[in-house]
Protein backbone atom coordinates (compact mmCIF):
# COMPACT_ATOMS: atom_id res chain seq x y z
CA UNK A 1 0.00 0.00 0.00
CA UNK A 2 1.62 3.34 -0.85
CA UNK A 3 1.50 6.32 1.70
CA UNK A 4 -0.97 7.88 -0.01
CA UNK A 5 -3.28 4.56 0.00
CA UNK A 6 -2.63 4.58 3.65
CA UNK A 7 -3.58 7.97 4.42
CA UNK A 8 -6.74 7.16 2.22
CA UNK A 9 -7.51 4.74 4.24
CA UNK A 10 -7.13 5.84 7.37
CA UNK A 11 -8.96 9.13 6.97
CA UNK A 12 -12.01 6.97 5.60
CA UNK A 13 -12.06 4.87 9.17
CA UNK A 14 -12.10 8.18 10.49
CA UNK A 15 -14.74 9.67 9.07
CA UNK A 16 -16.62 6.57 10.14
CA UNK A 17 -15.84 6.34 13.55
CA UNK A 18 -19.36 5.94 15.64
CA UNK A 19 -20.04 8.06 18.50
CA UNK A 20 -23.34 6.15 20.34
CA UNK A 21 -22.18 7.86 23.92
CA UNK A 22 -24.13 10.85 25.10
CA UNK A 23 -24.97 13.54 25.96
CA UNK A 24 -23.52 14.53 21.95
CA UNK A 25 -22.59 17.85 23.04
CA UNK A 26 -19.61 16.61 24.62
CA UNK A 27 -18.75 14.68 21.57
CA UNK A 28 -19.67 16.89 18.74
CA UNK A 29 -16.61 19.37 19.55
CA UNK A 30 -14.01 15.47 18.99
CA UNK A 31 -15.66 14.61 15.75
CA UNK A 32 -15.44 18.52 14.63
CA UNK A 33 -11.71 18.80 15.49
CA UNK A 34 -10.69 15.39 13.22
CA UNK A 35 -12.79 16.40 10.75
CA UNK A 36 -10.67 19.37 9.80
CA UNK A 37 -8.03 17.51 7.94
CA UNK A 38 -4.17 17.46 8.01
CA UNK A 39 -1.66 15.70 6.79
CA UNK A 40 -2.21 12.66 9.09
CA UNK A 41 1.57 12.38 9.50
CA UNK A 42 1.76 9.92 12.46
CA UNK A 43 -0.86 7.15 11.63
CA UNK A 44 0.73 6.91 8.16
CA UNK A 45 4.10 6.78 9.87
CA UNK A 46 2.85 3.95 12.36
CA UNK A 47 1.62 2.24 9.60
CA UNK A 48 4.35 2.63 6.89
CA UNK A 49 6.41 0.99 9.58
CA UNK A 50 3.88 -2.02 10.46
CA UNK A 51 3.59 -2.47 6.74
CA UNK A 52 7.88 -3.12 6.35
CA UNK A 53 7.15 -6.34 7.92
CA UNK A 54 3.40 -7.20 7.66
CA UNK A 55 0.89 -6.74 4.50
CA UNK A 56 -2.28 -5.91 6.34
CA UNK A 57 -1.69 -2.69 7.88
CA UNK A 58 -5.32 -1.93 8.55
CA UNK A 59 -5.04 -4.41 10.93
CA UNK A 60 -3.85 -1.44 13.47
CA UNK A 61 -6.16 1.34 12.50
CA UNK A 62 -7.55 1.62 15.97
CA UNK A 63 -3.67 2.46 17.40
CA UNK A 64 -3.11 5.04 14.28
CA UNK A 65 -6.45 6.65 15.47
CA UNK A 66 -5.62 6.73 18.42
CA UNK A 67 -2.42 8.84 18.19
CA UNK A 68 -4.26 11.10 15.93
CA UNK A 69 -7.07 11.62 18.34
CA UNK A 70 -4.01 12.14 20.94
CA UNK A 71 -2.35 14.88 18.63
CA UNK A 72 -5.48 16.42 17.78
CA UNK A 73 -6.35 16.89 21.61
CA UNK A 74 -2.73 18.64 22.19
CA UNK A 75 -3.82 21.18 19.30
CA UNK A 76 -7.40 21.79 20.56
CA UNK A 77 -5.48 22.62 24.41
CA UNK A 78 -2.82 24.51 22.59
CA UNK A 79 -5.34 26.76 20.80
CA UNK A 80 -7.21 27.22 23.68
CA UNK A 81 -3.91 27.91 25.76
CA UNK A 82 -2.59 30.53 23.39
CA UNK A 83 -6.22 31.95 22.28
CA UNK A 84 -5.71 31.31 18.71
CA UNK A 85 -8.94 31.89 16.78
CA UNK A 86 -8.17 29.53 13.89
CA UNK A 87 -6.88 25.97 13.53
CA UNK A 88 -6.50 24.63 9.31
CA UNK A 89 -9.27 27.68 8.39
CA UNK A 90 -11.90 27.03 10.73
CA UNK A 91 -12.84 28.62 14.05
CA UNK A 92 -11.24 27.17 17.04
CA UNK A 93 -13.52 25.30 19.28
CA UNK A 94 -12.82 27.57 21.91
CA UNK A 95 -14.22 29.80 19.62
CA UNK A 96 -16.91 27.55 17.77
CA UNK A 97 -18.32 26.73 21.51
CA UNK A 98 -16.50 28.18 24.49
CA UNK A 99 -13.60 27.02 27.12
CA UNK A 100 -15.59 24.84 29.17
CA UNK A 101 -16.45 22.55 26.15
CA UNK A 102 -12.66 22.61 24.77
CA UNK A 103 -11.63 21.57 27.66
CA UNK A 104 -14.53 19.16 28.41
CA UNK A 105 -13.80 17.59 25.04
CA UNK A 106 -9.78 18.35 25.06
CA UNK A 107 -10.10 15.42 28.02
CA UNK A 108 -13.19 12.91 26.36
CA UNK A 109 -10.12 13.21 23.86
CA UNK A 110 -7.68 12.02 25.50
CA UNK A 111 -9.79 9.37 27.18
CA UNK A 112 -10.60 8.22 23.78
CA UNK A 113 -6.90 7.96 23.04
CA UNK A 114 -5.93 5.52 25.64
CA UNK A 115 -9.61 3.86 24.85
CA UNK A 116 -8.23 3.09 20.78
CA UNK A 117 -4.79 2.46 21.52
CA UNK A 118 -5.49 -0.06 24.46
CA UNK A 119 -7.73 -2.27 21.52
CA UNK A 120 -4.86 -4.21 20.13
CA UNK A 121 -3.81 -7.80 21.15
CA UNK A 122 -3.00 -8.85 24.85
CA UNK A 123 0.40 -9.68 23.96
CA UNK A 124 1.18 -6.44 22.47
CA UNK A 125 -0.86 -4.34 25.25
CA UNK A 126 1.96 -3.95 27.77
CA UNK A 127 4.35 -2.62 25.31
CA UNK A 128 1.90 -0.14 23.52
CA UNK A 129 0.31 1.59 26.78
CA UNK A 130 3.50 2.22 28.01
CA UNK A 131 5.22 3.57 25.53
CA UNK A 132 2.47 6.03 24.55
CA UNK A 133 1.71 6.59 27.90
CA UNK A 134 5.29 8.06 28.26
CA UNK A 135 5.26 9.87 25.27
CA UNK A 136 2.29 11.90 26.82
CA UNK A 137 4.29 12.55 29.83
CA UNK A 138 7.23 13.15 27.55
CA UNK A 139 4.97 15.85 25.44
CA UNK A 140 3.65 17.51 28.75
CA UNK A 141 7.10 18.20 30.08
CA UNK A 142 8.46 19.66 26.88
CA UNK A 143 5.13 22.05 26.47
CA UNK A 144 5.72 23.38 30.09
CA UNK A 145 9.59 23.82 28.67
CA UNK A 146 8.12 26.17 26.29
CA UNK A 147 5.94 28.15 28.26
CA UNK A 148 9.38 28.25 30.66
CA UNK A 149 11.38 29.69 27.84
CA UNK A 150 8.97 32.57 27.21
CA UNK A 151 10.01 33.85 30.96
CA UNK A 152 13.78 33.89 29.42
CA UNK A 153 16.31 35.58 27.03
CA UNK A 154 19.19 33.04 28.41
CA UNK A 155 17.83 29.63 26.47
CA UNK A 156 20.78 27.58 25.08
CA UNK A 157 20.20 25.89 22.06
CA UNK A 158 20.65 22.24 23.83
CA UNK A 159 18.01 23.43 26.07
CA UNK A 160 16.04 24.22 23.18
CA UNK A 161 16.45 20.75 21.08
CA UNK A 162 15.84 19.04 24.39
CA UNK A 163 12.21 21.13 24.74
CA UNK A 164 11.63 20.37 20.77
CA UNK A 165 12.45 16.57 21.15
CA UNK A 166 10.07 16.37 23.75
CA UNK A 167 7.27 18.63 22.77
CA UNK A 168 7.61 17.44 18.82
CA UNK A 169 9.66 14.56 18.01
CA UNK A 170 9.01 12.32 20.56
CA UNK A 171 5.12 11.40 18.88
CA UNK A 172 6.47 10.55 15.37
CA UNK A 173 9.16 8.57 17.28
CA UNK A 174 6.59 6.63 19.19
CA UNK A 175 3.84 6.15 16.12
CA UNK A 176 7.19 4.64 14.20
CA UNK A 177 7.94 2.05 17.05
CA UNK A 178 4.22 1.36 17.79
CA UNK A 179 4.10 0.47 14.44
CA UNK A 180 7.19 -1.92 14.78
CA UNK A 181 5.89 -3.67 17.74
CA UNK A 182 2.34 -4.29 16.09
CA UNK A 183 3.71 -6.28 13.66
CA UNK A 184 6.42 -8.28 15.88
CA UNK A 185 9.55 -6.42 14.40
CA UNK A 186 12.59 -7.53 16.55
CA UNK A 187 13.35 -4.97 19.47
CA UNK A 188 16.42 -3.65 17.52
CA UNK A 189 14.27 -2.56 14.48
CA UNK A 190 11.87 -1.09 17.06
CA UNK A 191 14.68 1.05 18.54
CA UNK A 192 16.18 2.34 15.78
CA UNK A 193 12.94 3.37 14.25
CA UNK A 194 12.26 4.98 17.78
CA UNK A 195 15.11 7.05 17.23
CA UNK A 196 15.00 7.20 13.38
CA UNK A 197 11.29 9.30 13.97
CA UNK A 198 13.26 11.29 16.88
CA UNK A 199 15.52 12.91 15.06
CA UNK A 200 13.66 13.15 11.57
CA UNK A 201 11.06 15.33 14.31
CA UNK A 202 13.76 17.64 15.24
CA UNK A 203 14.81 18.20 11.62
CA UNK A 204 10.98 18.84 11.00
CA UNK A 205 10.73 21.34 14.03
CA UNK A 206 13.60 23.06 12.86
CA UNK A 207 12.57 23.57 9.22
CA UNK A 208 9.21 24.80 10.70
CA UNK A 209 11.45 27.33 12.48
CA UNK A 210 13.56 28.44 9.32
CA UNK A 211 10.23 28.30 6.85
CA UNK A 212 8.46 31.34 9.45
CA UNK A 213 11.23 33.31 8.57
CA UNK A 214 12.39 32.71 5.27
CA UNK A 215 9.90 30.80 3.17
CA UNK A 216 7.94 31.92 0.57
CA UNK A 217 4.86 33.75 1.12
CA UNK A 218 2.56 32.27 -1.46
CA UNK A 219 3.79 28.39 -0.90
CA UNK A 220 3.29 29.25 2.63
CA UNK A 221 0.03 30.57 2.51
CA UNK A 222 0.25 33.34 5.04
CA UNK A 223 2.27 35.56 5.55
CA UNK A 224 6.36 34.66 7.28
CA UNK A 225 7.47 35.91 10.45
CA UNK A 226 4.59 35.46 12.97
CA UNK A 227 7.58 33.85 15.01
CA UNK A 228 9.35 36.81 15.19
CA UNK A 229 6.25 39.17 15.49
CA UNK A 230 5.81 37.32 18.83
CA UNK A 231 9.01 37.25 20.22
CA UNK A 232 8.76 33.41 20.00
CA UNK A 233 12.16 31.42 21.38
CA UNK A 234 12.80 29.33 18.02
CA UNK A 235 16.10 28.21 16.98
CA UNK A 236 16.45 31.35 14.79
CA UNK A 237 16.01 33.51 17.88
CA UNK A 238 17.76 31.86 20.68
CA UNK A 239 21.03 31.28 18.62
CA UNK A 240 20.72 34.99 17.38
CA UNK A 241 21.07 35.87 21.07
CA UNK A 242 23.55 33.47 22.28
CA UNK A 243 26.09 34.32 18.78
CA UNK A 244 25.41 38.22 18.32
CA UNK A 245 27.94 41.02 19.44
CA UNK A 246 27.17 43.35 21.78
CA UNK A 247 25.62 45.68 19.85
CA UNK A 248 23.79 42.86 17.52
CA UNK A 249 22.36 41.92 20.92
CA UNK A 250 20.82 45.37 21.92
CA UNK A 251 19.34 45.77 18.43
CA UNK A 252 17.58 42.53 18.82
CA UNK A 253 16.35 43.23 23.03
CA UNK A 254 15.36 46.82 20.97
CA UNK A 255 12.86 44.99 18.46
CA UNK A 256 11.74 42.46 21.02
CA UNK A 257 10.85 45.13 24.12
CA UNK A 258 8.94 47.16 21.25
CA UNK A 259 5.37 48.19 21.49
CA UNK A 260 3.31 48.14 18.93
CA UNK A 261 5.74 47.82 15.95
CA UNK A 262 5.30 48.18 12.46
CA UNK A 263 4.95 44.72 11.52
CA UNK A 264 7.33 44.63 7.92
CA UNK A 265 9.74 47.02 10.14
CA UNK A 266 10.58 44.65 12.98
CA UNK A 267 10.47 40.88 10.39
CA UNK A 268 13.18 42.58 7.82
CA UNK A 269 14.76 43.78 10.80
CA UNK A 270 15.11 40.65 12.84
CA UNK A 271 15.46 38.54 9.46
CA UNK A 272 18.22 40.76 8.38
CA UNK A 273 20.15 40.52 11.67
CA UNK A 274 19.70 36.67 11.55
CA UNK A 275 21.39 36.83 7.80
CA UNK A 276 24.29 39.27 9.65
CA UNK A 277 24.76 36.49 12.61
CA UNK A 278 24.41 33.53 10.09
CA UNK A 279 21.50 32.10 11.60
CA UNK A 280 19.85 31.04 8.32
CA UNK A 281 23.24 29.22 7.63
CA UNK A 282 23.37 27.58 10.53
CA UNK A 283 19.47 26.35 10.73
CA UNK A 284 20.42 24.62 7.54
CA UNK A 285 23.35 22.95 8.67
CA UNK A 286 21.09 21.35 11.98
CA UNK A 287 18.17 20.40 10.00
CA UNK A 288 20.56 18.72 7.48
CA UNK A 289 22.65 16.72 10.70
CA UNK A 290 19.08 15.99 12.39
CA UNK A 291 17.86 14.85 9.23
CA UNK A 292 21.19 12.52 8.16
CA UNK A 293 20.86 11.25 11.25
CA UNK A 294 17.71 10.07 10.92
CA UNK A 295 18.43 8.18 7.87
CA UNK A 296 21.74 5.95 9.57
CA UNK A 297 18.80 4.89 11.84
CA UNK A 298 16.70 4.14 9.34
CA UNK A 299 19.60 2.42 7.32
CA UNK A 300 19.95 -0.02 10.41
CA UNK A 301 16.91 -1.52 10.44
CA UNK A 302 17.21 -5.10 9.47
CA UNK A 303 14.20 -5.65 6.63
CA UNK A 304 15.30 -5.21 2.56
CA UNK A 305 15.48 -1.88 1.17
CA UNK A 306 12.89 -2.06 -1.08
CA UNK A 307 10.41 -2.41 1.97
CA UNK A 308 11.70 0.67 3.73
CA UNK A 309 11.77 2.61 0.17
CA UNK A 310 8.17 4.05 0.97
CA UNK A 311 9.46 5.36 4.34
CA UNK A 312 12.22 7.08 2.73
CA UNK A 313 9.95 8.32 -0.04
CA UNK A 314 7.73 9.49 2.64
CA UNK A 315 9.82 11.34 4.74
CA UNK A 316 12.24 12.60 2.35
CA UNK A 317 8.90 14.80 1.49
CA UNK A 318 8.01 15.93 4.30
CA UNK A 319 11.63 17.37 4.57
CA UNK A 320 11.75 19.23 0.96
CA UNK A 321 8.25 20.88 1.94
CA UNK A 322 8.03 24.57 1.53
CA UNK A 323 4.80 24.69 4.18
Amino acid sequence: MTANEILSLFNSYLEQLPYDRKPQSLYEPVKYVLSLGGKRIRPVLMMLAYQMYKDNPESILPQACALETYHNFTLLHDDLMDNANMRRGHATVHVKWDANAAILSGDTMLALAFQRMAACAQDKLRAVVDLFTETVLEIDEGQQMDMDFEKRIDVREEEYIEMIRLKTSVLLACALKIGAIMADAPAEDADNLYMFGERMGLAFQLQDDFLDVYGDPKVFGKAIGGDIMCNKKTFMLINAFNMASESQREDLLQWINAESPDPQEKIAAVTNLYNTIGIDKLAQQRIMHYFDESRSYLAKVKVDDERKQLLYDYTDQMMHRKK
